[in-house]
């Protein structure tokens, strides 16, 4: 039976907010899976198919930082943080190790509604798209497939990415030859809800250097254009 409710993953210790947020969730027509821990949020994560995670970053034990790691990674769903935080350090760590927004407390619910509902489009818009069998980008024996969101190198091994670093890498990968600025960039992985942090799509652009490059400090693929943005470099065939 197809699934017909995105399922959210609530992580917050804090009784008191993750309950009435829940309930207010399921109102919204979202399916919802609560955990107090990240101990309890990763075994949620195997058991279920969670399209979105709500994460606090402030937990006892391992914090929403280092769950936010494991998740993006591991390839895993969106990741809104949740802080109570208001210094921009802590929020543009959480953007730069996977997190893919964040919404600081306290805020409105329906707020938090509208960010779920553009993780949900991003992610959902790609599946719909690609519901025929999805296009395969090669290039230089790599292989991109946007149905299975998945990355394979020339040996044909998995290359584990971020739900930001696949949506990074589709962007320039379909634009090839194409210089595209920081705030193009933004546009087209993030959106403008995620706010306008340069910094991130650098630091996303040097972690997929480490995963496709040779060498990361002079890259083949994704080349920098000194105050221009970044291109991929090589020649891209789409089947």
């Amino acid at each position: 039976m197809p699934k017909t409710r995105p399922h959210i993953l609530l992580v917050d210790d804090e009784l008191s907010i993750r309950d009435p947020l829940a309930r207010y969730l399921e109102k919204q027509g979202y399916r919802v899976t609560e955990a107090g821990n990240a101990a309890s949020a990763r075994e949620a994560l195997k058991g279920y198919d969670i399209d979105v995670v709500l994460l606090d970053i402030m937990m006892p034990g391992e914090d929403g930082l280092s769950l936010t790691r494991f998740i993006a990674e591991n390839g895993g769903p969106p990741v809104i943080l949740l802080t109570a935080r208001s210094e921009e350090a802590d929020r543009i760590v959480g953007l730069e190790i996977g997190a893919d927004d964040y919404v600081v407390k306290p805020f409105s619910p329906r707020e938090l509604v509208a960010r779920i509902k553009v993780a949900l489009r991003r992610t959902g818009g790609t599946q719909a798209a690609n519901g025929n069998g999805g296009t395969i980008w090669a290039f230089d024996g790599w292989q991109l497939k946007t149905a299975e969101q998945q990355l394979f190198d020339p040996h044909g091994a998995l290359v584990p990415l971020s739900s930001g670093e696949y949506r990074l890498l589709e962007a320039l990968v379909e634009r090839a030859g194409q210089v595209l600025n920081r705030d193009q960039l933004l546009d087209l992985t993030k959106g403008r809800i995620a706010g306008p942090f340069d910094r991130a799509i650098d630091n996303q652009v040097s972690r997929l250097r480490r995963k496709l490059e040779p060498d990361s400090k002079d890259p083949k693929y994704i080349k920098t254009i000194w105050g221009g943005g970044y291109r991929f470099s090589v020649e891209v065939q789409r089947s």
